[in-house]
């Protein structure tokens, strides 16, 4: 009998469903996507956390999500305190996917004792999915690209 070996996506078995579980409610815990950020934001009142910015000066003048708080990563552990209330829940981000800044920002702020998600997909798909944003000459706002946002806005999740 000849055994053939197995293919790439097979050569290391699934996890169990109950492993998958723990491992999926973890990242949902330590996640949220854009969408669902611009959703609780626009609902109106207090979302229950509070958007933070932590990519360079020169970054946020391009175009920040409106409301955020503006604390690079490196001036979190001197800096935070003045600027984010331990009780409330902080939502990190930076430029994009290919960034892992809101994950430095996240840890630094886990490390002195913030609750903390990271929005998947950063500014870059904030921007992709036709949210408003401002600068430093004000608001703007970009037609949502159809790959990032085929249901009126959405992943369609």
């Amino acid at each position: 009998m000849t055994t053939t070996a197995p293919n790439p996506v097979l050569r290391i078995a699934p996890a169990t469903p109950a492993q998958a579980a723990v491992h999926f409610r973890a990242s949902l815990r330590l996640h949220a996507d854009v969408f669902d950020v611009a959703a609780a934001l626009a609902a109106g009142g207090d979302p229950g956390f509070v958007v933070l910015d932590s990519r360079s000066t020169e970054s946020w003048d391009q175009g920040h999500i409106p409301g955020a708080v503006h604390l690079p990563t490196a001036l979190i552990p001197e800096r935070a305190e003045d600027l984010l209330d331990t009780s409330v829940p902080v939502v990190t981000y930076c430029w994009g996917p290919g960034c892992n800044g809101a994950t430095r920002a996240a840890l630094a702020l886990a490390e002195l004792g913030y609750q903390v998600k990271e929005m998947l997909g950063g500014f870059e798909y904030w921007v992709r999915e036709g949210f408003a944003y401002e600068t430093w000459q004000g608001p703007e706002r970009r037609a949502a690209d159809p790959l990032t946002a085929p249901v009126a806005g959405a992943c369609g999740c």
